[in-house]
Protein backbone atom coordinates (compact mmCIF):
# COMPACT_ATOMS: atom_id res chain seq x y z
CA UNK A 1 0.00 0.00 0.00
CA UNK A 2 2.70 2.36 0.80
CA UNK A 3 4.44 2.04 -2.41
CA UNK A 4 1.19 2.03 -4.19
CA UNK A 5 0.41 5.63 -2.80
CA UNK A 6 3.78 6.97 -3.01
CA UNK A 7 3.42 6.23 -6.91
CA UNK A 8 -0.09 7.93 -7.11
CA UNK A 9 1.21 11.01 -5.61
CA UNK A 10 4.23 11.37 -7.59
CA UNK A 11 1.87 10.89 -10.95
CA UNK A 12 -0.39 13.70 -9.68
CA UNK A 13 2.85 16.07 -8.76
CA UNK A 14 4.32 18.13 -12.21
CA UNK A 15 7.67 17.23 -13.18
CA UNK A 16 10.10 19.53 -10.67
CA UNK A 17 13.24 19.52 -9.33
CA UNK A 18 13.59 17.32 -6.41
CA UNK A 19 14.65 18.00 -2.89
CA UNK A 20 15.64 16.09 0.01
CA UNK A 21 13.31 15.53 2.51
CA UNK A 22 14.57 16.27 6.02
CA UNK A 23 12.47 14.95 9.09
CA UNK A 24 10.51 18.05 10.35
CA UNK A 25 9.13 19.31 14.01
CA UNK A 26 7.34 22.33 15.05
CA UNK A 27 10.24 23.72 16.13
CA UNK A 28 11.89 23.73 12.71
CA UNK A 29 9.19 24.03 10.60
CA UNK A 30 10.51 26.65 7.92
CA UNK A 31 7.56 27.10 5.56
CA UNK A 32 4.91 27.85 8.31
CA UNK A 33 4.97 31.05 9.29
CA UNK A 34 2.75 31.41 12.49
CA UNK A 35 1.85 28.40 12.95
CA UNK A 36 3.56 24.11 13.67
CA UNK A 37 2.74 22.79 10.73
CA UNK A 38 1.94 23.55 6.82
CA UNK A 39 -1.09 20.68 7.03
CA UNK A 40 -2.11 18.78 9.82
CA UNK A 41 -3.98 15.41 9.48
CA UNK A 42 -6.71 13.59 11.36
CA UNK A 43 -6.86 10.50 10.62
CA UNK A 44 -3.97 8.12 9.95
CA UNK A 45 -5.98 5.69 7.46
CA UNK A 46 -4.81 5.06 3.74
CA UNK A 47 -6.40 8.17 2.86
CA UNK A 48 -4.65 10.10 5.77
CA UNK A 49 -1.53 8.19 4.96
CA UNK A 50 -1.88 9.44 1.36
CA UNK A 51 -2.89 13.05 1.75
CA UNK A 52 0.26 12.82 4.11
CA UNK A 53 2.90 11.43 1.61
CA UNK A 54 2.00 13.73 -0.90
CA UNK A 55 1.61 16.45 1.64
CA UNK A 56 5.63 15.64 1.78
CA UNK A 57 6.26 15.34 -1.74
CA UNK A 58 5.17 19.23 -1.62
CA UNK A 59 8.08 19.47 0.55
CA UNK A 60 5.01 20.77 3.21
CA UNK A 61 5.77 20.03 7.11
CA UNK A 62 3.22 17.98 8.13
CA UNK A 63 1.77 16.24 10.62
CA UNK A 64 -0.97 13.39 11.32
CA UNK A 65 -2.86 12.29 14.53
CA UNK A 66 -2.98 8.66 14.54
CA UNK A 67 -5.37 8.04 17.13
CA UNK A 68 -3.12 5.01 17.72
CA UNK A 69 -4.59 3.42 14.87
CA UNK A 70 -2.13 3.67 11.73
CA UNK A 71 -3.45 2.19 8.76
CA UNK A 72 -6.88 2.66 10.16
CA UNK A 73 -9.99 0.49 9.41
CA UNK A 74 -8.50 -0.82 6.25
CA UNK A 75 -5.54 -2.22 7.64
CA UNK A 76 -6.01 -2.93 10.71
CA UNK A 77 -9.73 -4.11 10.52
CA UNK A 78 -10.89 -4.37 7.21
CA UNK A 79 -9.26 -4.63 3.40
CA UNK A 80 -6.37 -6.27 4.57
CA UNK A 81 -7.14 -8.42 7.38
CA UNK A 82 -10.03 -9.94 5.49
CA UNK A 83 -7.94 -10.32 1.76
CA UNK A 84 -5.74 -12.58 4.25
CA UNK A 85 -8.92 -14.67 5.61
CA UNK A 86 -9.97 -15.20 1.87
CA UNK A 87 -6.81 -16.69 0.49
CA UNK A 88 -6.74 -19.39 3.44
CA UNK A 89 -10.03 -20.25 3.55
CA UNK A 90 -10.14 -20.09 -1.10
CA UNK A 91 -7.00 -22.91 -0.57
CA UNK A 92 -9.26 -25.11 1.50
CA UNK A 93 -12.43 -24.51 -0.67
CA UNK A 94 -10.06 -25.62 -3.42
CA UNK A 95 -8.60 -28.24 -2.16
CA UNK A 96 -11.78 -30.26 -0.65
CA UNK A 97 -13.08 -29.79 -4.33
CA UNK A 98 -12.09 -32.69 -5.35
CA UNK A 99 -14.21 -33.10 -8.60
CA UNK A 100 -12.44 -29.85 -10.10
CA UNK A 101 -8.82 -30.78 -8.63
CA UNK A 102 -9.67 -34.38 -10.95
CA UNK A 103 -10.10 -32.16 -14.08
CA UNK A 104 -6.53 -31.09 -13.50
CA UNK A 105 -5.57 -34.98 -13.14
CA UNK A 106 -4.36 -34.09 -9.12
CA UNK A 107 -6.23 -35.92 -6.34
CA UNK A 108 -5.34 -35.41 -2.54
CA UNK A 109 -5.45 -38.09 -0.29
CA UNK A 110 -7.08 -37.63 3.23
CA UNK A 111 -9.16 -34.82 4.49
CA UNK A 112 -7.96 -31.65 4.19
CA UNK A 113 -8.13 -29.57 7.56
CA UNK A 114 -7.06 -26.05 8.48
CA UNK A 115 -6.03 -24.43 11.96
CA UNK A 116 -8.69 -21.84 12.66
CA UNK A 117 -6.11 -20.06 15.20
CA UNK A 118 -3.35 -20.57 12.19
CA UNK A 119 -5.71 -18.51 9.76
CA UNK A 120 -6.79 -15.65 11.97
CA UNK A 121 -2.43 -15.60 13.07
CA UNK A 122 -2.31 -15.20 9.18
CA UNK A 123 -4.49 -12.11 9.05
CA UNK A 124 -3.29 -10.72 12.36
CA UNK A 125 0.22 -11.09 11.21
CA UNK A 126 -0.04 -9.68 7.54
CA UNK A 127 -2.43 -6.39 9.12
CA UNK A 128 0.52 -5.90 11.60
CA UNK A 129 3.41 -6.44 8.68
CA UNK A 130 1.32 -3.52 6.14
CA UNK A 131 0.76 -1.49 9.40
CA UNK A 132 4.49 -0.95 9.69
CA UNK A 133 5.58 -0.31 6.77
CA UNK A 134 2.54 2.62 6.72
CA UNK A 135 4.37 3.86 9.88
CA UNK A 136 7.77 3.49 8.60
CA UNK A 137 6.96 5.49 5.34
CA UNK A 138 5.65 8.44 7.74
CA UNK A 139 8.82 8.65 9.64
CA UNK A 140 10.99 8.18 6.67
CA UNK A 141 9.59 11.10 4.74
CA UNK A 142 10.02 13.09 8.06
CA UNK A 143 5.80 13.22 8.71
CA UNK A 144 5.20 13.87 12.75
CA UNK A 145 2.89 11.48 14.25
CA UNK A 146 1.21 12.26 17.26
CA UNK A 147 -0.26 9.21 18.72
CA UNK A 148 -3.63 10.51 20.25
CA UNK A 149 -6.85 11.26 18.61
CA UNK A 150 -7.37 14.84 17.26
CA UNK A 151 -10.27 17.10 17.58
CA UNK A 152 -10.86 20.86 16.80
CA UNK A 153 -10.84 23.22 19.34
CA UNK A 154 -13.55 25.85 17.65
CA UNK A 155 -10.38 28.35 17.06
CA UNK A 156 -9.34 28.24 13.33
CA UNK A 157 -6.16 26.33 12.41
CA UNK A 158 -6.01 24.24 15.41
CA UNK A 159 -6.35 20.65 16.36
CA UNK A 160 -6.03 19.88 20.11
CA UNK A 161 -4.21 15.76 21.21
CA UNK A 162 -7.33 14.56 22.91
CA UNK A 163 -5.28 12.32 25.28
CA UNK A 164 -2.37 15.07 26.03
CA UNK A 165 -4.31 18.05 25.73
CA UNK A 166 -1.54 19.48 23.65
CA UNK A 167 -3.17 22.24 20.97
CA UNK A 168 -1.00 22.19 17.39
CA UNK A 169 -1.59 24.71 14.73
CA UNK A 170 -1.52 24.27 11.17
CA UNK A 171 -2.38 26.43 7.85
CA UNK A 172 -4.59 23.64 6.43
CA UNK A 173 -6.32 21.24 8.48
CA UNK A 174 -7.46 18.03 6.71
CA UNK A 175 -9.79 15.42 8.69
CA UNK A 176 -9.89 12.22 7.88
CA UNK A 177 -11.27 10.11 10.50
CA UNK A 178 -12.79 7.36 8.76
CA UNK A 179 -15.97 5.09 9.74
CA UNK A 180 -17.14 2.30 12.16
CA UNK A 181 -19.63 -0.18 12.12
CA UNK A 182 -23.42 0.52 11.62
CA UNK A 183 -25.37 -1.76 14.07
CA UNK A 184 -29.15 -0.75 13.33
CA UNK A 185 -31.52 -0.39 16.40
CA UNK A 186 -32.42 -3.52 18.39
CA UNK A 187 -28.96 -5.48 17.50
CA UNK A 188 -27.28 -6.06 20.54
CA UNK A 189 -23.23 -7.03 19.77
CA UNK A 190 -20.94 -8.72 22.29
CA UNK A 191 -18.49 -9.66 19.82
CA UNK A 192 -18.71 -12.88 20.16
CA UNK A 193 -21.71 -14.39 18.75
CA UNK A 194 -23.15 -11.35 17.49
CA UNK A 195 -20.27 -9.28 15.50
CA UNK A 196 -19.16 -6.73 13.03
CA UNK A 197 -16.70 -6.84 10.79
CA UNK A 198 -14.11 -5.90 13.69
CA UNK A 199 -14.91 -9.18 15.63
CA UNK A 200 -15.38 -11.19 12.61
CA UNK A 201 -12.05 -10.56 11.82
CA UNK A 202 -10.22 -12.42 14.59
CA UNK A 203 -11.66 -15.31 13.24
CA UNK A 204 -12.54 -16.63 17.04
CA UNK A 205 -14.91 -19.26 15.62
CA UNK A 206 -15.82 -20.77 12.70
CA UNK A 207 -19.75 -21.28 13.41
CA UNK A 208 -21.95 -24.11 12.17
CA UNK A 209 -25.11 -21.64 11.25
CA UNK A 210 -24.07 -17.93 10.82
CA UNK A 211 -26.72 -15.67 9.78
CA UNK A 212 -25.24 -12.23 8.10
CA UNK A 213 -27.34 -9.21 8.28
CA UNK A 214 -26.56 -7.47 5.07
CA UNK A 215 -25.77 -8.93 1.55
CA UNK A 216 -23.29 -5.92 0.49
CA UNK A 217 -19.33 -6.12 0.05
CA UNK A 218 -18.60 -7.21 3.51
CA UNK A 219 -21.31 -9.92 3.91
CA UNK A 220 -20.46 -11.47 0.67
CA UNK A 221 -17.21 -11.89 1.53
CA UNK A 222 -17.37 -13.36 5.00
CA UNK A 223 -20.31 -15.93 3.34
CA UNK A 224 -17.40 -16.56 1.25
CA UNK A 225 -15.18 -17.19 4.24
CA UNK A 226 -16.96 -18.94 6.07
CA UNK A 227 -18.78 -21.48 3.26
CA UNK A 228 -15.02 -22.46 2.39
CA UNK A 229 -14.62 -23.33 6.68
CA UNK A 230 -17.55 -25.47 6.86
CA UNK A 231 -20.11 -23.20 7.61
CA UNK A 232 -23.62 -22.59 6.81
CA UNK A 233 -24.86 -18.61 5.96
CA UNK A 234 -28.22 -17.17 5.95
CA UNK A 235 -28.74 -13.97 4.88
CA UNK A 236 -30.88 -11.28 6.16
CA UNK A 237 -31.66 -8.21 3.76
CA UNK A 238 -33.78 -5.17 4.08
CA UNK A 239 -33.94 -4.66 0.41
CA UNK A 240 -36.55 -6.51 -1.85
CA UNK A 241 -33.23 -7.88 -4.10
CA UNK A 242 -30.08 -9.69 -2.75
CA UNK A 243 -27.19 -7.88 -3.28
CA UNK A 244 -28.99 -4.65 -3.80
CA UNK A 245 -26.05 -1.85 -3.99
CA UNK A 246 -24.81 -4.63 -7.17
CA UNK A 247 -25.69 -4.13 -11.31
CA UNK A 248 -28.84 -6.46 -11.14
CA UNK A 249 -27.11 -9.05 -14.48
CA UNK A 250 -24.15 -9.41 -12.28
CA UNK A 251 -25.97 -9.52 -8.70
CA UNK A 252 -28.34 -12.38 -10.89
CA UNK A 253 -24.87 -14.49 -11.99
CA UNK A 254 -23.51 -13.45 -8.84
CA UNK A 255 -26.38 -15.30 -6.96
CA UNK A 256 -25.76 -18.50 -9.04
CA UNK A 257 -21.94 -18.68 -8.55
CA UNK A 258 -22.07 -17.38 -5.02
CA UNK A 259 -24.91 -18.46 -3.08
CA UNK A 260 -26.82 -21.67 -4.69
CA UNK A 261 -24.22 -23.90 -5.33
CA UNK A 262 -23.20 -23.35 -1.79
CA UNK A 263 -24.81 -23.63 1.68
CA UNK A 264 -26.56 -20.43 1.48
CA UNK A 265 -29.98 -19.26 1.94
CA UNK A 266 -31.74 -15.77 2.33
CA UNK A 267 -34.74 -13.75 3.06
CA UNK A 268 -35.13 -10.43 1.52
CA UNK A 269 -37.50 -7.77 2.45
CA UNK A 270 -37.30 -8.42 5.75
CA UNK A 271 -35.24 -6.33 8.90
CA UNK A 272 -33.55 -7.76 11.75
CA UNK A 273 -35.72 -5.94 14.55
CA UNK A 274 -33.70 -7.39 17.84
CA UNK A 275 -30.69 -9.43 17.75
CA UNK A 276 -29.81 -11.35 20.74
CA UNK A 277 -26.38 -13.07 21.80
CA UNK A 278 -26.38 -16.28 22.44
CA UNK A 279 -23.70 -18.36 24.42
CA UNK A 280 -21.05 -20.54 22.39
CA UNK A 281 -22.05 -23.96 22.74
CA UNK A 282 -24.54 -23.74 25.04
CA UNK A 283 -27.58 -21.03 23.62
CA UNK A 284 -28.56 -19.78 20.30
CA UNK A 285 -27.87 -16.22 19.22
CA UNK A 286 -32.00 -15.38 18.36
CA UNK A 287 -32.62 -13.15 15.72
CA UNK A 288 -36.24 -11.67 15.50
CA UNK A 289 -37.34 -10.55 11.95
CA UNK A 290 -40.07 -8.66 10.53
CA UNK A 291 -41.43 -7.47 7.34
CA UNK A 292 -39.69 -4.32 5.83
CA UNK A 293 -42.86 -2.62 4.73
CA UNK A 294 -45.53 -3.85 7.28
CA UNK A 295 -43.07 -4.03 10.31
CA UNK A 296 -45.12 -7.28 11.25
CA UNK A 297 -43.45 -10.19 13.18
CA UNK A 298 -42.32 -13.23 10.06
CA UNK A 299 -39.86 -15.09 11.31
CA UNK A 300 -37.54 -16.04 14.43
CA UNK A 301 -34.17 -17.84 13.54
CA UNK A 302 -31.94 -19.58 16.29
CA UNK A 303 -28.41 -19.67 14.75
CA UNK A 304 -24.34 -19.90 16.24
CA UNK A 305 -23.42 -16.74 15.37
CA UNK A 306 -24.80 -13.79 14.20
CA UNK A 307 -22.33 -10.95 11.28
CA UNK A 308 -23.45 -7.81 11.16
CA UNK A 309 -22.62 -6.70 7.87
CA UNK A 310 -25.46 -2.79 7.54
CA UNK A 311 -22.61 -1.11 6.11
CA UNK A 312 -20.37 1.78 7.96
CA UNK A 313 -20.98 5.41 9.72
CA UNK A 314 -18.71 8.39 10.08
CA UNK A 315 -16.33 8.42 12.58
CA UNK A 316 -16.57 12.19 13.44
CA UNK A 317 -18.31 12.62 16.90
CA UNK A 318 -17.18 14.68 19.63
CA UNK A 319 -14.90 16.00 17.36
CA UNK A 320 -15.24 19.40 17.52
CA UNK A 321 -16.82 19.74 14.43
CA UNK A 322 -20.14 22.19 15.58
CA UNK A 323 -17.73 24.10 17.71
CA UNK A 324 -15.82 25.33 14.35
CA UNK A 325 -19.09 25.37 12.67
CA UNK A 326 -19.34 22.69 10.73
CA UNK A 327 -22.99 20.88 10.30
CA UNK A 328 -23.10 17.38 9.77
CA UNK A 329 -26.35 14.82 8.09
CA UNK A 330 -26.02 11.64 10.20
CA UNK A 331 -22.65 12.48 10.90
CA UNK A 332 -21.40 12.70 6.90
CA UNK A 333 -19.24 15.90 6.83
CA UNK A 334 -20.18 17.93 3.50
CA UNK A 335 -17.46 19.05 1.39
CA UNK A 336 -17.14 20.36 -2.62
CA UNK A 337 -15.55 18.94 -5.64
CA UNK A 338 -12.12 20.09 -4.03
CA UNK A 339 -12.36 18.18 -0.32
CA UNK A 340 -12.81 21.74 1.38
CA UNK A 341 -14.80 21.31 3.99
CA UNK A 342 -18.58 23.19 4.21
CA UNK A 343 -20.49 24.55 7.07
CA UNK A 344 -23.83 22.47 6.16
CA UNK A 345 -25.33 20.14 3.40
CA UNK A 346 -27.50 22.52 1.72
CA UNK A 347 -26.00 25.80 0.84
CA UNK A 348 -23.33 25.46 3.00
CA UNK A 349 -20.28 27.67 2.72
CA UNK A 350 -16.65 26.62 2.83
CA UNK A 351 -14.75 26.57 6.36
CA UNK A 352 -11.59 28.25 5.25
CA UNK A 353 -8.39 26.01 5.25
CA UNK A 354 -10.44 23.13 6.91
CA UNK A 355 -11.12 19.69 3.82
CA UNK A 356 -12.43 16.64 4.49
CA UNK A 357 -11.20 12.83 2.94
CA UNK A 358 -12.25 9.65 2.70
CA UNK A 359 -15.68 7.87 4.97
CA UNK A 360 -16.40 10.81 6.81
CA UNK A 361 -17.58 12.92 3.55
CA UNK A 362 -19.37 9.68 2.28
CA UNK A 363 -18.80 10.50 -1.69
CA UNK A 364 -17.32 6.85 -1.71
CA UNK A 365 -16.36 4.84 1.01
CA UNK A 366 -13.28 2.97 -0.21
CA UNK A 367 -9.84 3.10 0.80
CA UNK A 368 -8.54 3.84 -2.22
CA UNK A 369 -11.03 7.02 -3.30
CA UNK A 370 -9.72 8.51 0.41
CA UNK A 371 -6.18 8.42 -0.78
CA UNK A 372 -7.16 9.80 -3.79
CA UNK A 373 -8.76 12.47 -2.38
CA UNK A 374 -6.27 13.16 0.03
CA UNK A 375 -3.84 13.78 -2.92
CA UNK A 376 -6.44 15.46 -4.45
CA UNK A 377 -7.06 17.95 -1.27
CA UNK A 378 -3.14 18.41 -1.13
CA UNK A 379 -2.61 19.61 -5.05
CA UNK A 380 -5.65 21.95 -4.03
CA UNK A 381 -4.21 23.53 -1.19
CA UNK A 382 -0.60 24.32 -2.85
CA UNK A 383 -2.98 26.37 -5.58
CA UNK A 384 -3.43 23.12 -8.93
CA UNK A 385 -7.12 22.62 -8.81
CA UNK A 386 -8.02 19.33 -8.86
CA UNK A 387 -10.97 17.17 -8.21
CA UNK A 388 -11.96 13.97 -8.47
CA UNK A 389 -13.71 11.81 -10.98
CA UNK A 390 -15.40 9.18 -8.76
CA UNK A 391 -16.62 7.62 -11.66
CA UNK A 392 -13.34 6.43 -12.76
CA UNK A 393 -12.92 4.89 -9.10
CA UNK A 394 -12.94 1.02 -9.29
CA UNK A 395 -14.14 -0.93 -7.00
CA UNK A 396 -14.13 -5.09 -5.95
CA UNK A 397 -15.17 -7.94 -3.84
CA UNK A 398 -13.34 -10.54 -3.33
CA UNK A 399 -15.03 -13.60 -3.63
CA UNK A 400 -14.34 -16.85 -5.42
CA UNK A 401 -14.95 -15.80 -8.55
CA UNK A 402 -14.17 -11.76 -7.70
CA UNK A 403 -16.46 -9.39 -8.66
CA UNK A 404 -15.33 -5.83 -9.54
CA UNK A 405 -16.78 -2.65 -11.04
CA UNK A 406 -16.26 0.86 -12.48
CA UNK A 407 -19.06 3.66 -13.11
CA UNK A 408 -22.39 3.27 -12.69
CA UNK A 409 -24.86 0.26 -12.64
CA UNK A 410 -26.61 -0.78 -15.80
CA UNK A 411 -29.71 0.35 -14.23
CA UNK A 412 -28.38 4.22 -13.39
CA UNK A 413 -26.20 4.34 -16.75
CA UNK A 414 -30.12 4.18 -18.55
CA UNK A 415 -31.32 6.72 -16.06
CA UNK A 416 -28.09 9.25 -16.70
CA UNK A 417 -28.25 8.35 -20.70
CA UNK A 418 -32.29 9.50 -20.71
CA UNK A 419 -31.81 12.72 -18.32
CA UNK A 420 -28.43 13.76 -20.46
CA UNK A 421 -29.86 12.99 -23.51
CA UNK A 422 -27.46 10.67 -25.42
CA UNK A 423 -27.64 6.80 -25.84
CA UNK A 424 -26.15 4.19 -24.10
CA UNK A 425 -24.32 1.34 -25.68
CA UNK A 426 -23.18 -2.62 -23.91
CA UNK A 427 -21.40 -5.27 -25.10
CA UNK A 428 -19.80 -8.54 -23.08
CA UNK A 429 -17.16 -10.56 -23.28
CA UNK A 430 -17.44 -14.11 -21.41
CA UNK A 431 -14.54 -16.15 -19.69
CA UNK A 432 -16.21 -18.91 -20.87
CA UNK A 433 -14.52 -18.20 -24.31
CA UNK A 434 -11.12 -17.40 -22.79
CA UNK A 435 -8.71 -19.40 -23.28
CA UNK A 436 -6.74 -18.60 -19.86
CA UNK A 437 -9.66 -18.93 -18.09
CA UNK A 438 -10.46 -22.76 -19.21
CA UNK A 439 -6.98 -23.44 -18.90
CA UNK A 440 -7.81 -22.30 -14.73
CA UNK A 441 -11.08 -24.55 -15.07
CA UNK A 442 -12.53 -20.95 -14.34
CA UNK A 443 -14.92 -20.60 -17.42
CA UNK A 444 -18.07 -18.93 -15.24
CA UNK A 445 -18.22 -15.05 -15.36
CA UNK A 446 -18.98 -12.37 -17.94
CA UNK A 447 -17.57 -8.82 -18.48
CA UNK A 448 -20.46 -5.74 -19.43
CA UNK A 449 -19.15 -2.62 -21.34
CA UNK A 450 -21.68 0.06 -21.15
CA UNK A 451 -20.13 3.33 -23.46
CA UNK A 452 -21.88 6.14 -25.02
CA UNK A 453 -22.74 5.69 -28.94
CA UNK A 454 -22.66 9.41 -29.21
CA UNK A 455 -18.93 9.46 -28.20
CA UNK A 456 -17.94 5.89 -27.68
CA UNK A 457 -16.37 6.89 -24.48
CA UNK A 458 -16.34 4.22 -21.61
CA UNK A 459 -18.86 4.43 -19.49
CA UNK A 460 -19.00 2.02 -16.58
CA UNK A 461 -17.76 -1.84 -16.87
CA UNK A 462 -19.19 -4.42 -14.24
CA UNK A 463 -17.07 -7.64 -14.01
CA UNK A 464 -17.64 -11.40 -12.33
CA UNK A 465 -14.67 -13.64 -12.98
CA UNK A 466 -11.61 -14.82 -11.90
CA UNK A 467 -9.46 -12.36 -11.26
CA UNK A 468 -11.90 -9.21 -11.65
CA UNK A 469 -10.40 -7.09 -8.90
CA UNK A 470 -6.91 -6.77 -11.51
CA UNK A 471 -8.89 -6.64 -14.76
CA UNK A 472 -10.57 -3.80 -13.89
CA UNK A 473 -8.15 -1.54 -13.72
CA UNK A 474 -7.78 -1.39 -17.77
CA UNK A 475 -11.23 -0.01 -17.49
CA UNK A 476 -10.56 2.91 -14.89
CA UNK A 477 -7.82 4.12 -16.89
CA UNK A 478 -10.61 4.14 -20.04
CA UNK A 479 -12.96 6.17 -17.94
CA UNK A 480 -10.30 8.18 -16.58
CA UNK A 481 -8.78 8.95 -19.96
CA UNK A 482 -11.78 9.37 -21.96
CA UNK A 483 -10.59 6.73 -23.87
CA UNK A 484 -13.20 5.23 -26.79
CA UNK A 485 -14.36 1.81 -27.12
CA UNK A 486 -13.31 2.77 -30.97
CA UNK A 487 -9.68 3.99 -29.73
CA UNK A 488 -10.14 0.58 -27.31
CA UNK A 489 -10.66 -2.13 -29.72
CA UNK A 490 -7.41 -1.46 -31.89
CA UNK A 491 -5.59 -1.60 -28.55
CA UNK A 492 -3.45 -5.21 -28.13
CA UNK A 493 -4.35 -7.67 -25.48
CA UNK A 494 -1.63 -10.32 -24.45
CA UNK A 495 -2.23 -13.87 -25.26
CA UNK A 496 -3.34 -16.00 -23.84
CA UNK A 497 -4.65 -13.46 -20.77
CA UNK A 498 -7.69 -13.26 -18.39
CA UNK A 499 -7.83 -9.34 -20.32
CA UNK A 500 -8.62 -10.65 -23.45
CA UNK A 501 -12.75 -11.07 -22.45
CA UNK A 502 -12.43 -7.25 -22.08
CA UNK A 503 -10.98 -6.94 -25.68
CA UNK A 504 -13.53 -9.58 -26.98
CA UNK A 505 -16.66 -7.03 -24.91
CA UNK A 506 -14.46 -3.46 -26.55
CA UNK A 507 -14.26 -5.14 -30.19
CA UNK A 508 -17.86 -6.09 -29.91
CA UNK A 509 -18.94 -2.83 -29.23
CA UNK A 510 -17.96 -1.74 -32.44
CA UNK A 511 -18.60 -5.01 -34.81
CA UNK A 512 -15.43 -6.34 -34.30
CA UNK A 513 -15.11 -10.13 -33.56
CA UNK A 514 -12.55 -11.42 -31.39
CA UNK A 515 -10.73 -14.96 -31.81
Amino acid sequence: IATTLLSAAAAFSPARTSTPLRSVTSLDASKCGDFDFDVIIVGCGVGGHGAALHSRAQDLTTAIFSGQDVGGTCVNRGCVPSKALLAASGRVREMRDSAHLSEFGIEVEGEVKYDRAGVAGHAKQLANKVKGNLEGSLVALGVDIVDGRGVLTGSAHEVKDESSGKVYTAKDIILAPGSIPFVPPGVTVDEKTVYTSDGALELNSVPEWVAIVGSGYIGLEFSDVYTALGSEVTFIEALPNIMPTFDREIAKLAERLLIRERPIDYRTGVFASEVTPGIPGEKPVTIKMIDANTKEHVETLEVDACMVATGRVPNTQNMGLEDSGIETQRGFVAVDEKMRVLSKHEDGEVIPNVWCIGDANGKMMLAHAASAQGISAIENIVGREHAVNHDAIPAACFTHPEIAMVGPTEEQAIERAEKEGWTLGKSQGSFRANSKALAELEGNGMAKVLYNKDTGKVVAVHIIGIHAADLIQECSNAVAAGTTVQELSMMVHTHPTLCEVLDEAFKGAVGMSAH
